[in-house]
């Protein structure tokens, strides 16, 4: 039997991680995650698997990110009845990050459905709901770093600290075959070096086939002391307050928000950073940080007393509560969920403060193209939230100090190890301009081009021996399931974003036109141009 691997997410977009391993003792997952970014990205989540759930074995997760799990609760609906295996603070983060995504779900859902009447369209269901995550915890077990462990009969399977987030691994896989075992390695997703509260990642072993993650992969980072960090963040916290408004920071629930935490506390200490209110309105967020704390053992920095707290931290747990902070207009900083500001309660705060001109909103992570942070620190001059134009006003700044991914350098430099056996490089988890990056960089490094491929959505490799090395090599000669196109899979500004400035554009056209006569001609050669589409 051909041992095949297949590329259903993560392919030529960042997001959507789930790659899945053909054996001749089964098959098996590695990830199941979330599409997130743009919505025509996120309609991928509501496509049937293009596989059965049923036939696979076993799955690996290699952290608790959304983009690497979201859709395991779906997978153990659509079937899954084996067992999922992840490092024990994996799965203590996702007892609280599965069902949150199931109750945002549930949310949005019901405020579609809302709209969706008064309309006359269809209801819509959620792809799972809160219930249905926590009824697939009881699937995932877990297993130590660097412990081999066989998650099928005929595979080999051990986890390597990925200096990521809190519990995050990158696998190295063994497949019985002949004439040798074939080697994998899955990156997931790789920190960066001396990266705040995790150890840098684990070199990998020699390898056959390297999947290679690639968010960064065409740039390189300022490299930043503790210390240095701690004071840029002083800076622009510091400088958003005496603009005069509150500082509004978008932040994931797991690790940047800790970091955060961490060094705000440790600013105060040390008298850099006034004693100002930071509120941290995510309960996701809070909860995660008690995950933390009970795996404090495992962080770099870990200091004596309570980690990630000061006395003028304040958790809002009520949507009450949350509301309540609307009423400050002025000198606090407020941390919330979500990190690329597609959801949860950020949304709400940036509604309230974006066209303020005194308030700042400083992003501290990556922001998926289509998504609302993308456009708001892309330069947007007015934004829809929740079906509301909102002018941007606001100082908007960024900080890329707290990257949770290696850059280019860092990238070639753990994947160094296993270029002399290397027989084939997927670069997955990117946009298509970081991958193209780093194949130059990893050729540069001395790893034949002919080696590196970069997959398409759905893609199926064969593992082949040949010429005294394992290869992977696109399938030929059998049928496939349907492919979606490139352009649905890495699509930057989609319709939708494309609709919604549409829609900014025509009121601000409109307002600013001379007189009504102009402003019904202009009415009418868009009614004519909808009407010469209808026909055809």
């Amino acid at each position: 039997m051909t041992i095949s691997l297949h590329i259903h997410g993560a392919a030529g977009t960042v997001t959507g991680s789930c790659h899945r391993l053909v054996t001749p003792g089964g098959e098996l997952l590695i990830d199941c995650g979330m599409f997130q970014g743009s919505k025509s990205l996120r309609t991928l989540n509501y496509r049937p698997f293009p596989f059965d759930a049923g036939r696979i074995a076993a799955v690996l997760l290699t952290h608790a990110h959304i983009d690497h799990t979201g859709l395991f609760p779906k997978l153990a609906l659509a079937g899954f009845r084996g067992r999922a295996w992840a490092t024990a603070a994996t799965r203590d983060l996702l007892h609280w990050l599965l069902p949150d995504a199931g109750t945002i779900q549930e949310n949005d859902v019901a405020r579609l459905n809302r709209r969706n009447a008064r309309r006359a369209d269809p209801e819509v269901s959620a792809i799972y709901t809160k219930a249905d995550a926590e009824a697939s915890l009881g699937l995932i077990h877990h297993r130590a770093y660097d412990v081999w462990f066989e998650p099928i009969p005929g595979v080999r399977a051990r986890m390597r600290n990925a200096g990521h987030i809190l519990g995050s691994a990158f696998i190295e896989l063994e497949v019985d075959a002949q004439p040798s075992p074939v080697r994998l390695t899955f990156s997931g997703d790789l920190g960066p070096l001396e990266k705040a509260l995790q150890h840098d990642p684990a070199a990998p072993e020699p390898s056959d086939i390297a999947l290679i993650e690639s968010t960064y992969g065409d740039r390189t980072r300022e490299r930043l002391t503790e210390a240095e960090r701690r004071d840029r963040l002083g800076l622009e916290l510091a400088n958003g307050l005496k603009a005069g408004g509150n500082v509004i920071v978008p932040v994931f629930a797991v690790e940047r928000t800790q970091e955060i935490l961490d060094d705000i506390a440790s600013l105060k200490r040390d008298g850099a950073l006034a004693s100002v209110p930071v509120f941290l309105d995510s309960p996701l967020a809070g909860r995660t940080t008690e995950v933390f704390l009970r795996h404090r053992a495992s962080l770099a920095a870990s200091d004596d007393g309570h980690p990630f707290s000061t006395g003028d931290f304040r958790l809002t747990e009520t949507i009450e509560q949350s509301k309540a902070i609307d009423r400050i207009h002025g000198g606090a900083v407020i941390l919330a969920g979500s990190g690329m500001c597609d959801a949860g309660r950020v949304k709400h705060h940036l509604k309230d403060h974006l066209w303020r001109a005194d308030s700042t909103v400083l992003f501290v992570g990556y922001q998926a193209p289509g998504t609302l942070g993308a456009l708001i620190r892309e330069g947007a001059a007015q934004v829809r939230i929740h079906g509301e134009e909102v002018r941007v006003k606001a100082r908007i700044r960024s900080l890329d100090a707290y990257s949770g991914h290696a850059d280019r350098d860092e990238l070639v430099a753990w994947a160094r190890p296993m270029f002399r056996e290397l027989g084939t490089a997927l670069l997955v988890h990117g946009e298509p301009g970081s991958m193209e990056g780093l194949a130059e960089a990893l050729t540069r490094a001395g790893l034949p081009r002919g080696r590196i491929v970069v997959p398409a959505l759905d893609q199926r490799f064969d593992l082949l021996h040949r010429d005294g090395r394992w290869i992977a090599t696109p399938a030929t000669g059998e049928a496939e399931l349907p492919r979606l196109t490139a352009d649905n899979a890495s699509a930057r500004r989609d319709w939708h974003n494309d609709y919604a400035q549409t829609l900014l554009d025509l009121r601000a056209t409109l307002q600013n036109a001379p007189d009504d006569g102009s402003r019904n001609r202009l009415l009418k050669e868009i009614r004519r141009v909808i009407d010469s589409g209808a026909r055809h």
